[in-house]
């Protein structure tokens, strides 16, 4: 199997994962609290910071990837990908923590958690939905998971056949 054709395959089966996990939030909805609010400023400087330091460092990983020609590995490509998919991560709740600190999200949940509005009467329309959008973050946090764990369990299956190669010989 040529080296694109892995690749191909590795982001067809994250992408699949993606799908599942998108039916099973539209499917089974129920309160998610995947960006956290900060009391004071100071903690939400710090936490975007942190953010961004966390995009550097996946970039770089990425960069040293591309660099050392590991991406040809089944193992590391999985690492990559999931490299990939935390840089977008990280954007999104950077994005979101800023339209937290900016407008002062001030979200109205009204009924029950199946038939329940929400009313976001500090935003726009158009920043509620990206705000909505935002939000759905594990979207792309759990395959980022998924990815660096298939891609650890391949190097991993990878050095044991090294080793029992080597042990053979």
């Amino acid at each position: 199997m040529s080296k694109a054709k892995l690749f191909i395959d590795a982001v067809l089966k994250t992408s699949i994962w993606s799908g599942l996990c998108l039916l099973w939030n539209i499917g089974c909805p129920n309160l998610a609290f995947s960006l956290q609010l900060h009391g004071d400023p100071e903690g939400l400087y710090v936490h975007q910071i942190a953010h961004f330091f966390f995009v550097i460092s996946m970039t770089i990983l990425i960069y040293w990837l591309f660099r050392m020609k590991l991406l040809f590995q089944r193992g590391w490509r999985f690492i990559g990908l999931g490299a990939t998919f935390l840089i977008l991560w990280n954007i999104d709740a950077f994005v979101g923590h800023w339209i937290e600190g900016t407008n002062g999200v001030n979200m109205i949940v009204k009924g029950n958690h199946w038939s329940g509005t929400i009313e976001f009467p500090s935003l726009s329309e158009n920043m509620a939905v990206l705000y909505y959008l935002l939000k759905l973050d594990h979207l792309l946090c759990v395959p980022a998971i998924a990815s660096i764990f298939l891609g650890l369990r391949e190097l991993y299956t990878d050095s044991v056949k090294t080793l029992r190669q080597r042990q053979e010989s």
